[in-house]
């Protein structure tokens, strides 16, 4: 009795201890693995839910979203049952018969394993079942106690939804959203039954060659050289990897930061792509010798959504992963139309003034400012229409000194411009010609800005930013009449001939800019209904060549706005209230008879520069500040220095170092000697006006 006591004592302690040696791990329910599932990408939308993008964040693996079963063809589930476990649907997590099999085969040599679907799934959901090594007689009772416990939790339909979702496939792909994207370039749901047989034929060995898997996916009978040429396309070197449309790529590593994330932004998928195609066009007409990126952004003014961001198209760039739209870039002449707004506004300017295109030196801290015209010519007396619509340089330059750098740059920071962060004496009068630097985005947000009235807002990019209510930047007559000049094809004639790409049917507002040294090409514009701002250049920051305003992005900005107002033209906006039309005659002909556009009370009804006579009276050459260099390699006597002087001249006289030397009206020809010198203009009741400059 004591021995066969002893024997029950032993047995059950032996027992004992075999349950806590195969006792398995705590397992999640369904719902936990499927909340627990972690992808490693996230994803960018378009407003309609369509997919724009997505953007891996996470390297360890590859992973995509859970995918219910429900949407997979039902051809995998099948051919991975038929695989892997053929009595899945009746065991109830071991397959007896299986084990019994490979039982009977290790003792003939052969190896083959009895592991049920359900016992893999367990050992997923918890690594430490599948720990290298854990292959003795007890892993395998911790597994098949795993197994049975998963079974007395889940449905059959969820273990096999489950394990699809956490197999490992091949390379780093995990899961069957990854497996199919990566290897068959399709989702789950539209895998055919090859596809099924093959990736089934995967899972025993996930790196095995196209080869081994055609022939593991043949071993049930079927078409078995189909099966090989589709497990060559694959898995072999050329297989092509479809994750994503690829719409949207700069705009999503912007906004996607963690994996897992489901954004949806104001977007639209089909304008989008119809933006970079657009630009993808040009730059490919163009050449990668002219100019290798672009950006484009199509805003919808009414809700200020960005209907279109396209950061670059790739093609010959060398900087493909640089956000074009976001960029920091010189803006050219894109601001000119703040200035003139701001200078409407003020009542210092109208649309017919006579602004003075010739040449102007202008003394700064730095040194002697003198602005150029693109073409290198002087209009002579121009209207701030064809100053504007024309961009020429010199009248912006001197519209801006009559409004003050600090003011126009602080209008600037109204209008939504925050890479303005020095004060206005920092960049001086080439803010008028663009010399700061801004964005693409920026460029939409301010023309938006004119498009509604002078009333700014920030622009949205998430489905879920805020409408955050506009404030007045500028007035609206003044923003009115400044688009009225943008649109006027007649006054942008002279620089850009009747017939450009500026040239729409139907009503827009347009301006192009080229920054300095080439580097820039910009076209930004509004209708009624939309503002598109198009960027062309080199990321990388070397010159075009070239390359203008109107050849670069003026053809993207007028392929956009006609895709845009395909079905609806774009409409005039009416005068608003404040304005009024005036028939207006320019005396001497300075430029055609003409109704044009005043705030009231501003009106004129005839216009005509100032004559010579009425000017102050001022030294034009040399520059005050100047330095002149004598050449030893020219005679002396033919380096002689031009003086000329304009406006009142008439009676006075120049003063060279105290010593006369002329008329004032007459000029002269000097050839002062190496040092300082100072040239005056004189008349009876004193000195008018006085240079200094310096020889060498």
């Amino acid at each position: 009795m004591t021995k066969a006591w002893a024997v029950v004592a032993a047995l059950t302690i032996l027992l004992f201890a075999a349950h806590l040696l195969t006792r398995p791990p705590a397992l999640p329910s369904f719902a936990e693995a499927r909340a627990a599932w972690q992808p490693s990408e996230a994803w960018l939308y378009d407003r309609h839910g369509r997919l724009l993008d997505a953007r891996r964040i996470d390297f360890a693996q590859r992973r995509m979203a859970w995918i219910a079963l429900g949407e997979i063809a039902p051809a995998l589930p099948a051919a991975v049952i038929a695989q892997e476990d053929r009595r899945f649907r009746f065991h109830d997590g071991v397959d007896w018969i299986g084990l019994i099999g490979s039982a009977r085969d290790r003792l003939r040599g052969r190896s083959r394993g009895a592991s049920t679907i359900s016992m893999q799934l367990a050992a997923q959901l918890s690594p430490d079942l599948a720990r290298p090594g854990a292959r003795g007689v007890l892993d395998k009772l911790r597994q098949m106690r795993a197994a049975w416990a998963l079974e007395r939790r889940w449905r059959k339909d969820e273990i096999i939804e489950a394990y699809l979702n956490l197999a490992g496939w091949r390379g780093e792909a995990q899961g069957i959203a990854a497996a199919a994207w990566t290897l068959a370039g399709r989702p789950p749901a539209r895998l055919d039954a090859a596809d099924a047989r093959l990736l089934a034929a995967l899972l025993p060995s996930p790196q095995a060659l196209p080869a081994a898997v055609a022939a593991r996916a043949c071993a049930g009978g079927g078409d078995c050289a189909m099966l090989r040429t589709r497990a060559e396309a694959m898995l072999g070197p050329t297989r092509t990897t479809a994750l994503d449309p690829d719409l949207a790529p700069h705009l999503a590593a912007r906004l996607l930061a963690r994996p897992g994330l489901r954004m949806r932004t104001t977007l639209d998928a089909g304008v989008q792509r119809m933006a970079a195609e657009a630009l993808r066009r040009q730059l490919l007409g163009l050449g990668a010798g002219r100019a290798r990126d672009g950006a484009v952004v199509v805003v919808d003014n009414a809700s200020g959504d960005v209907l279109a961001y396209v950061g670059g198209v790739g093609g010959a760039s060398t900087a493909a992963a640089v956000d074009g739209a976001d960029a920091w870039r010189q803006a050219g002449s894109t601001l000119k139309p703040f200035l003139y707004a701001e200078a409407i506004e003020g009542g210092w300017l109208t649309p017919a003034s006579i602004l003075d295109d010739s040449a102007v030196a202008l003394d700064t801290a730095s040194g002697l400012y003198v602005p150029q015209n693109y073409d290198r010519q002087f209009k002579g007396p121009v209207s701030v229409r064809s100053a504007l619509a024309g961009s020429l340089n010199v009248p912006a330059v001197r519209a801006l000194v009559l409004t003050g750098t600090e003011a126009f740059r602080d209008r600037l920071w109204d209008a939504g411009y925050r890479g303005l962060t020095e004060d206005g004496a920092y960049y001086g009068f080439s803010l008028a010609l663009g010399s700061a630097e801004v964005t693409l985005l920026e460029q939409a947000a301010a023309y938006r800005t004119l498009a509604r009235g002078g009333v700014y807002a920030p622009l949205r990019l998430r489905a879920s930013d805020p409408r955050v209510p506009g404030r007045r930047v500028f007035s609206a007559p003044a923003s009115w009449i400044v688009g009225d000049m943008l649109a006027d094809p007649g006054a942008r004639a002279v620089t850009f001939g009747l017939d450009s790409a500026l040239k729409l049917p139907f009503w827009a507002a347009v301006k192009t800019g080229t920054s300095k040294g080439m580097r820039d090409n910009w076209c930004i514009g509004f209708t009624d209904r939309f503002t598109v701002a198009v960027w062309v250049g080199n990321l990388e920051g070397d010159a075009m060549r070239a390359v203008s305003g109107v050849s670069g992005a003026a053809p993207v900005w007028r392929a956009v706005m006609l895709a845009l107002h395909r079905d609806a033209p774009g409409r005039a906006p009416p005068p608003p209230a404040g304005v009024e039309a005036r028939a207006v005659r320019f005396a001497g002909g300075i430029e055609p008879s003409r109704r044009d556009w005043f705030l009231k009370g501003a009106a004129q009804t005839e216009m005509a520069a100032a004559p010579a006579a009425a000017r102050r009276p001022r030294i034009l050459s040399p520059l005050s500040g100047a330095v002149y260099a004598l050449d030893p390699d020219i005679p002396l006597d033919r380096q002689r220095l031009r003086v000329t002087a304009g406006g009142a001249t008439q009676g006075l006289r120049l003063v060279l170092d105290g010593r006369d030397v002329g008329a004032g009206e007459a000029g002269a020809l000097l050839l002062p000697g190496p040092g300082a010198h100072r040239l005056a203009l004189v008349g009876a009741d004193g000195v008018k006006d006085r240079v200094l400059f310096t020889v060498r």
